[in-house]
């Protein structure tokens, strides 16, 4: 990875995702001790099932404000994910995960409204005879 540090600890739910010999042996050949919570209790997770509420609350809004297709969900998470990454965290007494994490100030010069209408350009070289 691109820090050097290691994970040492996972906390996870029961989910099938997290329950298969595959990935035990992975953490177990990684070093990484696994916790595993009670069946049918978030509250033991609660950062993670906060987070994970916040970003699908957010998605939705922006889906449905700008009214595309439920079908674009996932893209509409990454893009959720993007902004939250740089933007203030009270985790970080307001300062933004990706420059605490990089050591470099974000560029916001690029970021447009979600769901505008944009135009782009392709090259000539790059165009067919129908694109022209």
């Amino acid at each position: 990875n691109e820090t050097g540090l290691m994970l040492k600890c996972l906390r996870s739910n029961n989910g099938g995702e997290y329950c298969s010999n595959e990935f035990d042996y992975y953490c177990s050949k990684n070093g990484i001790r696994r916790k595993k919570t009670v069946s049918g209790t978030p509250q033991q997770n609660g950062v993670s099932e906060r987070m994970n509420r916040t970003i699908m609350e957010r998605a939705r809004s922006m889906r449905l404000h700008v009214g595309i297709p439920l079908s674009f969900w996932v893209e509409v998470v990454s893009i959720v994910m993007y902004l939250i990454n740089r933007g203030p965290s009270s985790a970080l007494d307001g300062g933004i995960p990706k420059e605490a994490w990089y050591g470099k100030k974000v560029d916001y010069s690029f970021l447009r409204v979600f769901g505008y209408e944009v135009f782009f350009h392709i090259d000539k070289d790059d165009r067919t005879k129908l694109e022209a």
